[in-house]
């Protein structure tokens, strides 16, 4: 869904990103050989190191990984501060546990929240590839973090090699060392628990291995394709269909019309294997489904939409009539949250700009403004046979985009690898353009680049810079490439608190009727009757004091979010439990 307000710090990096943009093209048609022998020699090394296939694989990834670790004083492992964050983790700890769900809790009611479903079972209502990650990262490193950090790692290095082979290696290692920046570094892919990056690192495998298969017909590039199909549909399977479909025609044209295809025999041999890697991951999704929510048919999402949201995903579906919720916070949430963007987008009057600011958002995420330049070859690009098939994959994506309600950034993420060779391309292209015989085109492309890289130097110093975020809730940072600033700290800090404590802790959360319902408090372990400190919300009297009589042990504290700062204080018990307690 998109969210109407914008946090200072993208407001700020994105207006100098604009206005050094301007200047940069400007730079550009005024000097265009401003630099030229600084930026040759930069790119003779840099060419010479391309060539190097797979060492150029590994140094994107490596450096993926330690320029994120070397950042962390600035930029610290973060904490969960939305219910896309607390959903994913709950998966994760559930796994850790060593089971697929987890019972109904007694007092299931009062521990309602966004993106959790209750009944049948207490669990994520999403896809499990991202919470199998954050279990094996917890068992494996200590915290979950580590294995977004890895999958992000990995994201960046297999784009480089989707990269390879589509465009020469000197650009597949530009594209890499752009998708670091852009992706690794501050974007809410590496700051949350919820993002893109399997998705992506799936979609690159796809896309990467689908014309080396067809050139080669090795069964590696079928077992990877395999791999990249069963990442995107335990991710994004909507998304993920979109780019299964023109890669099914595409190997269904070579497998039967191409001049280099292997005989029958071959193939079915060749294929054999990645195929039943497919069936049975889809053998265990569909048994996941059916303990998590009841049926092997019932896909995750399915289930706690049905429950609680009353917006379609798709445009030319009706709303659904408004559920009985018992919390005035769920119902903000897909009320004002969702059911509003939903009429905007269901008349004429609304359906074009909120589709140009869906377009623009995810371009804004993916490129920024220093990477508008490039789009001016936009004409080249539709007539260039290299990549001909990748823009009419996007086209397909962008067509399954259009009849879709909502957008968030990793909602395109199996076609992230798509876009950087797209718009590698395009720069690729203007490179070449000479107005008048000037290299204006390879002005543009070089002071571009340098500017990206004044932009992580912004970025990193946007505290001194007096560009640091606004504390959370401050939305619209998922549409920005600078990422989130360090959220979640208020919730993060009471739990401390109230853990360090001998005794077991029952904490009642109370909102205000302005509570921004994004900023979700109420989330609990696997094991709720045994956690040490355990959320709730706050029903009426009767309800209250059932909850209270359920939990006879627990110290009982009152959290109140929308205070400034939040607070946590003992729960004003009521007179007739207080009686009985005497």
């Amino acid at each position: 869904m998109i969210v109407s307000s914008t946090p200072e710090n993208a407001a700020s990096l994105a207006f100098v990103e604009f206005a050094l943009t301007l200047v940069t093209v400007a730079t550009a048609f005024a000097l265009p050989r401003l630099g030229s022998a600084w930026f040759a020699r930069i790119e003779h090394a840099f060419v010479r190191f391309a060539r190097k296939r797979g060492l150029v694989i590994i140094a994107i990834g490596v450096s993926a990984f330690l320029l994120r670790l070397a950042i962390l004083p600035i930029c610290p492992i973060p904490l969960p501060f939305v219910p896309d964050d607390f959903s994913f983790l709950l998966a994760a700890n559930t796994f850790t546990l060593g089971r697929l769900t987890n019972p109904t809790p007694a007092m299931w009611t009062h521990f309602e929240s966004v993106h959790i479903t209750m009944q049948p079972t207490y669990m994520s209502m999403y896809f499990p590839a991202q919470g199998l990650v954050l279990a094996a990262s917890k068992v494996l490193f200590g915290h979950p973090w580590f294995g977004v950090l890895i999958t992000t790692a990995l994201m960046c290095a297999a784009i480089c090699w989707m990269l390879q082979a589509w465009l020469p290696p000197t650009w597949a290692l530009l594209g890499g060392i752009i998708a670091v920046v852009h992706l690794g570094l501050f974007s809410y892919w590496i700051n949350t628990y919820h993002a893109g990056s399997i998705a992506a690192l799936g979609g690159a495998l796809v896309l990467g291995a689908l014309p080396r298969l067809m050139k080669t017909a090795r069964t590696r590039y079928g077992l990877l394709l395999a791999v990249g199909i069963i990442l995107v549909a335990f991710t994004r399977p909507y998304e993920g269909l979109l780019l299964c479909l023109p890669v099914a025609v595409a190997l269904g044209r070579w497998a039967f019309l191409g001049k280099n295809r292997p005989g029958p025999a071959l193939l079915i041999r060749r294929a054999a294997f990645p195929l039943a890697l497919i069936v049975a991951a889809g053998a265990w999704l569909g048994y996941y489904d059916y303990r998590a929510f009841g049926s092997p048919l019932t896909l995750p999402y399915t289930v706690d939409r049905a429950q609680y949201a009353m917006a379609p995903y798709f445009v030319w579906q009706s709303q659904r009539p408004e559920p009985v919720y018992r919390h005035q916070s769920l119902r903000s949430f897909y009320y004002d949250g969702e059911l509003e963007s939903f009429w905007k987008i269901h008349n004429l009057a609304g359906f074009l700009p909120y589709t140009l600011a869906k377009v623009l958002s995810a371009f804004m995420f993916f490129a920024g403004s220093a990477l508008i330049p490039p789009l001016i070859m936009l004409r080249r690009i539709f007539l260039d046979r290299r990549i001909r098939f990748l823009v009419l994959s996007v086209l397909v994506l962008a067509s399954g985009m259009f009849i879709q309600n909502f957008l968030l950034p990793h909602y395109l993420a199996p076609f992230t690898a798509a876009f950087y060779a797209i718009g590698l391309q395009a720069m690729r292209h203007l490179r070449l353009w000479k107005p008048e015989g000037r290299p204006i085109g390879l002005a543009i492309q070089r002071l571009t680049l340098a500017l990206l890289f004044f932009m992580v130097g912004m970025r990193l110093f946007a505290g001194p810079l007096h560009l640091a975020p606004r504390e959370w809730p401050a939305p619209n940072w998922n549409f920005s490439w600078y990422g989130p600033g360090h959220f979640g700290t208020e919730r993060a800090r009471i739990e401390s608190g109230l853990d360090r404590l001998p005794e077991k802790q029952l904490v009642i959360v109370r909102y205000t009727v302005k509570h921004n319902p994004f900023d979700e408090w109420v989330y609990n372990a696997p094991d709720i009757d045994g956690s040490k400190v355990v959320w709730a919300r706050e029903m009426d009297a009767a309800n209250n004091l059932d909850l209270l009589r359920y939990y006879p042990d627990r110290m009982v504290w009152l959290a109140e979010p929308d205070k400034q700062p939040a607070a946590v204080s003992p729960y004003p018990m009521p007179p007739p439990l207080t009686a009985d307690s005497k």
